[in-house]
């Protein structure tokens, strides 16, 4: 066996693993978007949203 094969190999290995990690993250961020929707639908706003700053600050 030459040395290409485990240079290669640790190549592929890493990128299935990059790859891997990206779908991961791009499908859990769709999941917190469609949970992010779901709760605005509900009528749950974030603080971020608010209309005018000090509103509702919780005091």
């Amino acid at each position: 066996m030459s040395h290409a094969f485990y240079v290669i190999g640790s190549y592929a290995l890493t990128a299935g693993i990059c790859l891997a990690l990206t779908g991961w993250v791009y499908l859990d961020g769709r999941a917190r978007q469609a949970e992010l929707r779901m709760l605005e639908a509900q009528g749950i706003r974030r603080r971020s949203a608010s209309a005018s700053f000090g509103e509702d600050a919780g005091t």
